[in-house]
Formats: structure tokens, sequence, C-alpha cells
């Protein structure tokens, strides 16, 4: 059965119990990383996931939150043994600067080195990026201050679907990218530039009709989250949580 774990929940300042936003989803044949902020051996580890097993990452955007830990994964991907080749997935603009970024390591020296295929994905709206018996992921280009995406997950064997925002404004792309979804993972940063807050979060999920709201990318230094769900549940009726560091859902 696939489920998707959180491996950190935070905006872009960490704190001692919570990462940098990222996340894997699990199935049957892809075990797939979405975004790389920190270096996720160890997380992965916690979660119980051998590194190794990641088949494919997503890079939603070139933010440091969201990208700075590639070096570090593919090094020590590398150091722990990988053989098998890794599919990087990401607009354009993103790859092409995850390499401009990798080749201050001059990593392709790097004796041994596993096969890395960096696949370009088109800002257009519910592109496909990758798809498994397990389940189907497309993206759609959202608001933020660069070029970004988020991300819908539609699982055939059981129907259901779940939507990721990633960094955006409010905004119309992400109400149809989440559009019935049972589970929608939305930011909360708060109202600032190029984010959203927990309320604009809560009508946004009513707006896609969606079944349930976790909130992610929410402060988290020296910051007590916990009124975020009240603030959300003002504008959308149904479930919300706050997204967790290890906590999964499964599908």
């Amino acid at each position: 059965m696939p489920k998707l774990i959180f491996l950190g929940v935070s905006n872009a300042v960490p704190s001692q119990d919570h990462d940098s936003t990222h996340m894997v989803l699990l199935g049957e044949h892809k075990t797939v990383l979405i975004d790389c902020g920190t270096n996720p051996v160890v997380g992965l580890r916690q979660a119980d996931i051998n590194p190794l097993s990641i088949t494919d990452l997503i890079i939603t955007h070139f933010h440091p939150d969201h990208v700075s830990g590639l070096p570090m994964f593919l090094m020590d991907s590398w150091l722990l043994g990988r053989k098998e080749q890794l599919n990087i997935y990401g607009l354009a603009t993103t790859l092409e600067k995850a390499r401009q970024m990798m080749a201050l390591f001059e990593w392709q020296m790097w004796p041994g080195f596993y096969e890395v295929n960096f696949i370009p994905v088109s800002a257009s709206v519910r592109v496909p990026v990758l798809q498994t018996s397990d389940f189907r992921i497309l993206a759609s280009p959202v608001e933020h201050m660069i070029p970004n995406i988020g991300l819908r997950v539609e699982f055939p064997g059981s129907g259901q679907v779940l939507a990721y925002s990633c960094d955006t404004m409010p905004s119309q792309a992400v109400i149809d990218l989440a559009d019935q979804a049972d589970w929608l993972i939305h930011e909360s940063t708060g109202d600032a530039l190029g984010h959203t807050s927990a309320a604009q979060a809560g009508e946004i999920a009513r707006k896609a009709g969606v079944k349930k709201l976790y909130l992610i990318h929410y402060q988290t230094w020296d910051f007590d989250a916990s009124g975020l769900v009240q603030e959300a549940q003002r504008q959308f009726a149904g479930p919300v949580e706050l997204a967790w560091d290890f906590a999964q859902i499964d599908i």
C-alpha cells in the first residue's frame, strides 16, 4: 500500500524538532523523494527507509531550503555504495541551476559515480512527471517568487488523490491541482511575499473541495504553531492537521 512520510515540515528556518519541508512517497516499485533542502539520509534512516532505495527525486524549485542538500545526498549515496541510476525531475531552469551547483564540486570526477538523469518537467498544467502501477505524479506551476511547481498524486488502486501546493501565494492553480483531492498538503508560512497563511490555505481547501487539509512549511523557530489549525478551520469545515516530522499518510 503506498504511503507518504513527512521528513520535515518547517519553513526555511528549521528547528531542533522540525527539519525543512521535504517528504518521501513510497510505492511498490518507486520511492520518490520530494525536495532536498537538507541532507535527507539521516531522516530516511529514522523513518526506516534505506537511502539507497530512493529511485527518483523531484526538486520543486531552486530555493536553498528545497535544494541545498542535493550535493550531500548525492555524495552520501555514492559513499554508501549506490550503483543504481537516480532520476531527478524539475523545471528546466531548476535543473540547470542544480547542475551548476553540482559542477562546483566537480562531481563528475568522483570515481565510480552512479548515473544521474536530469529530466525536465514542462511548465504546463497537470503535466505528467512519472507513473508507476502505484501512483501517477502530475505537476503544475504555482505562484512563488521564482519558478515553482505543485504536485498532484493520483492512486489508481484506491482512486484517491493527494495534492501538494509547495511554496506559493494563494493560487487558482493550486485549487485546480487539488480539485476534489482526498488530501491537500498546503504551505502555511504566513501572509508574506510568495506564501500563504493558514487561513488562506483553509480557503484554498474549501474552494478545491478537498476532504482533508494538512498544513506544512510553517514557522517552527520560537513559534507556537498550535493556533494555525484553528485559523484554517475558520475557512474550511473539513479536518485539518499540522503536518509533523515522520507522520505518514497511508493511501
